[in-house]
């Protein structure tokens, strides 16, 4: 039995990722301004960056040693403002 016509499937509001998995496809890095730039001497290994990401771009490297991937990083900083040790700071693009 099929729904009646009137009923429709609802879209997603504008902005929303719809299938998992698609944002991989999405490569938002070259539009970023800003890159984290990871001072690995102050780096405590807390992974909070790496858990707060909304483009899940911050990979762990080593111990204590992270980047994030310039592919998918859009640069927004949250990173750097959640850093607890205060090693992550945010620096222009170079052109």
């Amino acid at each position: 039995m099929s729904a009646p016509p009137t009923a429709q499937r609802r879209k997603p509001p504008l902005g929303v990722v719809t299938r998992p998995g698609t944002s991989l496809r999405n490569l938002t890095g070259p539009w970023g301004i800003l890159r984290p730039a990871f001072d690995w001497n102050k780096c405590t290994g807390c992974n909070t960056c790496e858990t707060i990401c909304p483009e899940g771009c911050i990979r762990h490297l080593a111990k204590k040693q992270y980047e994030a991937d310039p592919d998918y990083c859009k640069g927004c900083g949250m990173c750097a403002a959640a850093c607890p040790a205060d090693a992550i700071t945010m620096s222009a693009v170079r052109s």
